[in-house]
């Protein structure tokens, strides 16, 4: 095994960990409505409770990663995430569940912040953040198919979160003090540099937060759809989500495969498209062959579209500042997507969520579409306008106006330029004819 590998399988190992709470969000908001004795919005409220203390670490650590160390974190967030879930699952007083609830979540955004910035320091993003989404939805597939078989209440559900929390914290050993080895080391205020591609990075954010909301509006009612508009059991719906994660594997693998073939407009434009319709087809199903349609198709595209929305971001900041801010404000929109997902199948029946919630996606598609046409991958480094096209690409980068993703960024040191001696033919004639 490769250093590269040995030291990405540790990052996935904790982007498992981190997402995995949102990925167990239909039968956690679920649980809590039938264990505990609450009405969905109110279970819809604790799911976005946690999901917001999630965010809010995410937000809080944009710039500490590199301050406080990767692996340090990692380890705090994993701790945390077994003391919070742990704790939720074995009580049923509800103000110490959402307690728990809190405490997990502050574990979960700390963890996939740390892996976030590191996606970001990897030589290939996307590759990466897909090998991270094909271990979560494996680890929540799996779950799905076991949960309904280990009794009710909303203990099983918390405790496989806290167990798989830790089972991945011995890896964080292997994560590195620090990421980006090939990075300029700068001093502590470092954090305060200016963010690269601000526009783009803030519109970017700011659809992902939408997105995600989107999903999980969805994904929070899901169950109930399948339980109370489908006629269906919790064994059955299980199964269905289960299948539906394992096409999510198949897409998740096609992207991987995919690559950077098509660009990432295509696949986030297009892609987010074909998950309005099938949002719309989920939502209004009244049997097991719709429901069951609808749901693995969405699962099918989801994960390939979060997967160059997380390396377009990556590709935005090399440092990985870009990649944690988009990555909480998307934990943000998951956070208020139970409650929104609520409200909406409250007040407009889950056939009107479904119309509403497919509006909200292709108007956000354009944004999010323009923003991947932009900014095309990476910041070039000094001397890349000499390897990448020469005096053309010179020309361009010097005129007024131009993208500062075209001008040699500061910091990185120039690729050494290796002398060799040519000697002219006559020269040579003159030392042959001497000797």
């Amino acid at each position: 095994m490769s250093a590269r590998s040995r030291a990405a399988w540790p990052l996935v190992a904790v982007f498992t960990a981190g997402y995995l709470a949102a990925y167990l969000l239909p039968t956690v908001v679920g649980r809590l409505s039938a264990g505990l004795g609450l009405s969905p919005t109110q279970a819809g409220l604790v799911g976005s409770t946690l999901l917001l203390s999630s965010a809010t670490a995410g937000f809080t650590l944009a710039s500490g990663v590199e301050r406080y160390g990767p692996r340090r974190l990692a380890g705090l967030g994993l701790l945390l995430m077994i003391t919070g879930y742990g704790g939720a699952a074995l009580t049923t007083l509800v103000p110490l569940v959402v307690a728990g609830a809190v405490v997990g979540g502050l574990g979960s955004g700390t963890a996939t912040a740390v892996a976030a910035a590191g996606i970001a320091a990897q030589r290939d993003p996307h590759r990466t953040s897909t090998l991270g989404l094909l271990s979560v939805s494996a680890t929540a597939g799996t779950l799905y198919l076991t949960i309904p078989h280990l009794g009710g209440g909303h203990a099983t559900p918390l405790a496989a979160i806290a167990v798989v929390a830790a089972l991945v914290w011995p890896a964080t050993r292997r994560l590195p003090d620090a990421y980006g080895p090939g990075r300029p080391v700068e001093p502590t205020g470092a954090t305060g540099v200016r963010l690269p591609h601000r526009r783009s990075g803030t519109v970017l954010a700011a659809t992902m937060l939408c997105w995600s909301l989107a999903q999980n509006a969805l994904w929070g009612v899901s169950g109930r759809i399948g339980l109370t508009q489908a006629g269906l059991t919790e064994v059955t719906v299980g199964m269905v989500f289960a299948a539906g994660l394992g096409a999510g594997l198949l897409g998740v693998l096609g992207a991987g495969a995919l690559g950077a073939r098509l660009g990432r407009a295509v696949p986030i434009g297009a892609g987010t498209a074909v998950i309005a319709c099938c949002i719309v087809a989920s939502s209004s199903a009244r049997g097991l062959v719709s429901f069951a349609s609808g749901e693995i198709l969405w699962n099918v595209f989801y994960p390939v579209v979060l997967s160059y929305l997380i390396g377009l971001s990556a590709s935005l900041d090399p440092r990985g500042r870009w990649a944690v801010l988009a990555g909480s404000a998307s934990s943000l929109g998951v956070a208020c997507g139970p409650l929104t997902g609520s409200l909406l199948s409250e007040y407009a029946g889950y056939r009107g969520m479904g119309l509403v919630l497919c509006a909200l996606l292709l108007l956000i598609a354009a944004p999010m579409t323009a923003v991947a046409l932009h900014t095309a991958g990476r910041p070039l480094v000094p001397g890349s306008i000499r390897r990448r096209g020469g005096a053309a690409a010179a020309v361009a980068a010097g005129r007024a106006g131009a993208s500062s993703a075209l001008l040699p960024q500061i910091g990185v040191p120039e690729q050494e330029v290796a002398e060799i001696p040519i000697t002219s033919r006559a020269k040579r004639r003159r030392k042959v004819l001497a000797s």
